[in-house]
């Protein structure tokens, strides 16, 4: 079996210290121009070299996404963008856009190119079209199921890796093209900007055909549901218990979905696939998904989660029940260090003296305590952590190290 590989998402510097240090094996980011994410935290030119090196230190990957679709304008600013981005570190770009490719050939021909999962690659003759104009990997259609991603396999060239999503949210759109939201709001989904439309609730409205049509305007709701109806939502993708599967088919590199997810989401979901894919790796033909893995992915905010397209397409489904998440549980803190029995953490989130904390740490197993006190910056004991990013202390025999996650279950509401 080839090596496989953990890729997770971050959206700024901690975010990607969290991935690398919970289990990837390389890291996607957006820069602050062409990525698929607006977010004022994308990474400046001086904080892709720090995350390079920090990756790099550590055996790990860094990939540029440079995935947007831009207009005449933005395109003349891509050789500088490029010229600039060459000495940063990174590792590979991610490009959906046959122009930005070879402008990329151009001005940074020694940086390798995945084309995105925005170029559509459904087939074996688009794959070999895109290694025959420079890419060394294809992100895959996300609508591919493992018999098309096998045939893909056995008709490209075996140099060419194949890359696929196996978690996070999904796209109502093809390979996430969308024009609703820039329809709706004048916010371009294919520039970084999608308002998500197709996470609201909608409605049918029957108005008038005439001045004179009697009947009034009226709005119905297209499903029987008291929360409106969510007809385009999908849900989540999850595929933690066929990852063997997906390994078979021919897929090498593993993709998380969330740049912009929170730093807990992609600690907890790198960890949990990280014990998967290796668990993958040791018998591949033996594979059970650990339980860990999946009380893991229980952990994190998410929708109801599917096996996408993978086996056929009724199992894509769309969640039509709710447009919110399942959410279960919450970051109270992280450790800075650990010194003779006592944890030293910065505060996510309050928690209260006698709540029990569950620790996640990097690399290892989830465990439980309940800590005896509980003391601010200063020594003083204290019943919670309500000031946000205050700094505390509590009492723990495990050792747990830097980056350790503190997090609790949420109360169920009454």
């Amino acid at each position: 079996m080839r090596s496989l590989e953990l890729l997770s998402p971050a959206g700024d510097l901690e975010r990607l210290k969290f991935a690398v240090l919970f289990g990837a094996d390389a890291v996607y980011v957006g820069g602050e121009s062409f990525g698929m994410r607006s977010a004022p935290k994308n990474f400046t030119l001086e904080q892709l070299a720090e995350g390079a090196r920090f990756a790099h230190a550590r055996g790990v990957k860094l990939y540029l996404t440079l995935n947007t679709v831009p207009t005449n304008s933005e395109i003349d600013r891509l050789p500088e963008y490029l010229t600039e981005v060459r000495s940063t570190g990174v590792d590979a770009f991610i490009i959906s856009d046959l122009g930005v490719l070879s402008i990329a050939k151009q001005y940074a021909p020694e940086i390798p190119v995945h084309l995105s999962t925005q170029a559509g690659i459904a087939n074996y003759a688009a794959a070999r079209a895109a290694y025959d104009l420079g890419a060394s990997r294809v992100v895959l259609a996300r609508e591919l199921t493992l018999r098309d991603i096998a045939e893909i396999r056995a008709k490209t060239p075996q140099e060419l890796e194949l890359e696929a999503f196996v978690h996070g949210a999904m796209c109502m759109s093809f390979s996430g093209r969308c024009l609703l939201s820039h329809y709706l709001t004048g916010r371009d989904a294919n520039r970084g900007e999608c308002t998500q439309p197709c996470r609201w609730p909608w409605r049918i409205e029957a108005s008038p055909a005439a001045e004179n049509n009697s009947r009034m305007a009226r709005c119905f709701d297209v499903a029987e549901d008291e929360n409106g109806s969510y007809i385009l939502n999908a849900n989540d993708l999850c595929t933690a218990p066929f990852l063997d599967l997906i390994a078979a088919a021919g897929v090498t590199s593993f993709k998380i979905e969330g740049r912009a997810k929170t730093f807990y989401y992609v600690a907890s979901v790198t960890s949990a696939y990280r014990r998967a894919l290796d668990a993958v790796a040791a018998a591949p033909d033996e594979f059970v998904c650990p339980d860990a893995v999946l009380e893991e992915l229980t952990r994190t905010s998410h929708r109801s989660y599917s096996p996408g397209f993978y086996f056929s397409r009724d199992d894509a489904v769309q969640n039509t029940r709710r447009g919110g998440y399942i959410r279960e549980w919450e970051v109270v803190g992280i450790v800075d260090n650990a010194e003779q029995g006592v944890l030293y953490c910065e505060q996510r989130g309050k928690f209260n003296l006698g709540d029990t904390l569950e620790a996640l740490p990097p690399r290892g197993d989830a465990v439980t305590f309940t800590p005896k006190w509980i003391r601010n910056a200063e020594g003083e004991e204290i019943s919670a952590t309500p000031h946000a990013q205050m700094l505390f202390s509590v009492p723990c025999e495990l050792e747990l190290p830097p980056y350790t996650i503190l997090r609790k279950r949420i109360a169920a509401s009454k």
